[in-house]
């Protein structure tokens, strides 16, 4: 892989040399900006994206020019304002362009000189919680936004100030920050991250502007390491630096799959992909011999798949690692990247289709296109199927899951996570799950503990829950051993382990099934996970979770619900008191709210959410224990959200699997007071064979319908066959699984 980027960087800057522009011409071009006068006039998604942003601007422009002393962190007034200014800076300089009034060019002058006067005024940020404090933010990250928006307002009036102005302001103000952001910030600009992706593009787009050949290399290819000092930590405990990999074309190579997964999940991929896409788009108008898009087998391009294909059925991304829910590909970087998927990518009429979901276009030749397609009525539908997404520079290390219904009017989505860590931004919960039902949370991943730009939440960033809730594995929908965090809770072990996909299959008529395992998480534990989604008018998903161990152990098994508890098959006492689980490892953020003591070898538990029941169906043993518990001790600011979780806990146990089924039945009306298919139609799920190399579940319906779904744990080839005798009878099979019915055992 390293003597492959080192072909890259010298192949690039063979390209980089001799070029020369005029401006604008990083995202908008001067041959573009007759097009895009046309598109304003002609086409009613850019003609309504373009007015909306007129107006905004129109709006800044008449109140008083603001450019405080920077002093708040996310969320203050300061923090907010400079953002705004940022902003409203990029809109306004495609204003400029395309009415041509001068107005708008000369606000934009004046707001730079102002940043010009402010910026030699003061150090760094004087709040010093960031690994790297920025200047006009708390945090260098927020530096490197501002400088990538505004290096395109600066764009769009470059040749329209006269010579000396544009000397000052890149004496005084562009070039300084260029450096700050890189040579005087190595450990921001120096690593692989989203912090150094946003570094990278900003040094490198306004040294496009300036055409300025140091910042343009700088940014493609790192800090050279003589200026560069070795070593430390950032503020998750990620390591800074990785070894022969800084610089853009670095970021791309290590931070994609070749699917276009991007490590630090889906949150984090959708705001890194406005640097990635805008930077890239930049080098396409200015050096177009580049093939900037077809780097790495077209990757950025992928990874626009790859963000859409993470969402549910609202268009709302997975919250896989750190992530904040209801972000959508509704937000303005995932605008900005279907035109440029569709512009720059093979005009794949699905995206048009997001596109007017969307309802907002760039003002740019991308977004000209899109608008254009869409009136012309070119789009189709995209199709989230069934999908597994890799991990790693080569995809083999680890990936994500992602199991759709394909059953017409069902909308029942399995998201399971043996992929790799994800950096600072990565949770300790490999091999864990989610599930939605037409977009509702059936299980649901917590996400992160923050509130962002919300000041009062301490500052808006990440809080301290995050790290002893949100990333332990007890938060997580994953079997937790000995009450303990996987590797120990250490973000440096962590990242140097990956899941191992076992299976993942969805060409088999009425199922579909993905399995993994995590052999690392805990020392001398194996672990496999085992997701099928059983498809008919009634779908159903059986959950397997083997577990492997020469000691005996406690294993908690939570799943975490969301809704009404309605009936139960075993009996519980509610907790007198309440008291939290545990002092550490997140179990001191549950409350204990009741618990019981399963008396046979089954169990059920329904609850009723949003209009719907769900059920859980499992094997059991006789004595494991079941537990209630809400998230919401030791948290004394109420920072956590007050959400309850479900746990079956297994003692003094070795190797086991955990059985279960789970089904989404029923409605009610509120209105009518009625409601149907209340109760499940699972009667019981029991294991009848699990050893190492094999485990058969039986599943008996109501109706009276049996079914066996038979798995090979060790051996997932196609052309394998396998015999299992259970009570007297064989089952025989070829391949990896297989699910018989009562007329096929």
């Amino acid at each position: 892989m390293i003597r492959i980027v080192t072909i890259s960087i010298l192949l690039f800057a063979g390209l980089s040399m001799g070029y020369s522009q005029q401006h604008p011409c990083l995202i908008i071009t001067k041959e573009s900006i007759q097009q895009l006068q046309m598109g304003a006039n002609k086409y009613e998604l850019f003609n309504n994206s373009y007015a909306s942003a007129k107006a905004e601007v129109d709006e800044a422009m008449r109140l008083p020019i603001s450019v405080p002393t920077p002093k708040d962190l996310a969320g203050g007034f300061t923090h907010e304002q400079h953002k705004n200014n940022f902003l409203i800076l990029q809109k306004a300089g495609v204003v400029f362009q395309i009415s041509k009034d001068e107005k708008y060019a000369q606000w934009i002058k004046d707001v730079l000189f102002a940043y010009a006067e402010l910026y030699p005024t003061f150090d760094r940020h004087p709040d010093k919680r960031s690994y790297s404090p920025g200047k006009f933010f708390w945090q260098c990250l927020n530096d490197a936004n501002w400088l990538v928006y505004v290096s395109q307002a600066y764009d769009c009036i470059y040749d329209w100030l006269p010579k000396n102005d544009r000397e000052k302001l890149n004496k005084n103000l562009f070039r300084p920050l260029a450096d700050f952001l890189s040579i005087e910030t190595p450990q921001f600009f120096n690593r692989i991250h989203n912090h150094s992706t946003w570094g990278n593009a900003a040094v490198g787009m306004i040294g496009l502007v300036m055409n300025d050949e140091e910042l343009i290399n700088r940014a493609l290819y790192g800090i050279p390491d003589e200026l560069v000092k070795i070593g430390g930590k950032d503020n998750d405990g990620a390591t800074i630096y990785q070894e022969g990999a800084k610089g853009f074309l670095a970021q791309i190579d290590h931070s994609f799959s070749p699917d276009g997964y991007y490590t630090e999940g889906p949150y984090y991929q959708r705001y890194a992909m406005y640097p990635f896409l805008l930077f890239a788009q930049a080098l396409a108008n200015t050096r177009p011999k580049q093939e900037i898009f077809k780097y790495k087998n077209g990757v950025l391009i992928k990874a626009v798949y790859a963000l859409l294909n993470q969402t549910d059925s609202n268009g709302e991304f997975f919250p896989i690692n750190d992530a904040a829910k209801g972000m959508s590909y509704l937000s303005r970087e995932l605008i900005s990247a279907v035109g440029v998927a569709y512009y720059f990518g093979t005009k794949d009429p699905s995206l048009l289709s997001v596109a007017k979901l969307q309802q907002r276009v760039s003002l740019d030749v991308a977004g000209l296109s899109v608008a254009e397609g869409i009136s012309k009525g070119m789009e189709k539908p995209f199709i989230k199927k069934s999908i597994q997404l890799s991990d790693g520079a080569n995809g083999d290390e680890g990936a994500i899951g992602i199991l759709r219904s394909r059953e017409p009017n069902q909308d029942l989505t399995l998201v399971m996570k043996y992929s790799k860590h994800g950096m600072g931004h990565g949770h300790f919960d490999k091999l864990s799950f989610s599930m939605y039902n037409n977009g509702k949370e059936v299980f649901q991943d917590y996400g992160a503990a923050r509130w962002v730009n919300i000041e009062q939440k301490d500052g808006g960033g990440y809080l301290k829950e995050n790290n002893s809730w949100a990333k332990q594995s007890i938060a997580h929908n994953t079997v937790v051993v000995n009450g303990q965090t996987q590797f120990n809770g250490s973000v440096q072990v962590a990242d140097t382990f990956h899941g191992t996909p076992y299976l993942f299959e969805t060409n088999t008529k009425g199922y579909q099934v993905m399995s993994a395992f995590e052999t690392n998480g805990y020392e001398g534990i194996k672990m496999q996970r085992t997701l099928v989604l059983i498809e008919g008018n009634h779908s159903i998903v059986l959950d397997l979770f083997k577990i492997n161990s020469e000691k005996k152990n406690t294993y908690d098994f939570p799943l975490y619900f969301k809704g009404d508890v309605m009936k139960t098959s075993f009996a519980f006492q509610v907790s007198k008191e309440l008291l939290p689980m545990g002092k550490n490892n997140g179990y001191q953020h549950l409350w204990k709210e009741a618990s019981g003591v399963v008396s046979d070898d089954k169990l059920s538990f329904s609850w009723f959410d949003k209009g719907s029941f769900q059920t859980i169906s499992s094997a059991v043993h006789a004595g494991d224990s079941v537990l209630f518990a809400r998230v919401g001790a030791n948290d004394p600011s109420f920072n956590l959200r007050r959400e309850p979780v479900f746990i079956i806990r297994r003692t003094d146990t070795g190797n086991t699997l955990f059985a279960n089924v789970y089904e989404v039945h029923g409605n009610y009306s509120p209105v009518e007071e009625i409601a149907t298919d209340a109760y499940s139609s699972i009667r019981k799920v029991s294991i009848v064979h699990d050893a190492m190399n094999y485990s058969v579940v039986k599943i008996e319906h109501v109706n009276n319908q049996v079914d066996y779904f038979a798995m090979a744990n060790n051996n997932s080839k196609a052309s394998a066959k396998h015999v299992v005798e259970i009570a007297g009878e064989k089952l025989e099979w070829t391949g990896a699984y297989k699910l018989f019915n009562r007329t096929e055992k």
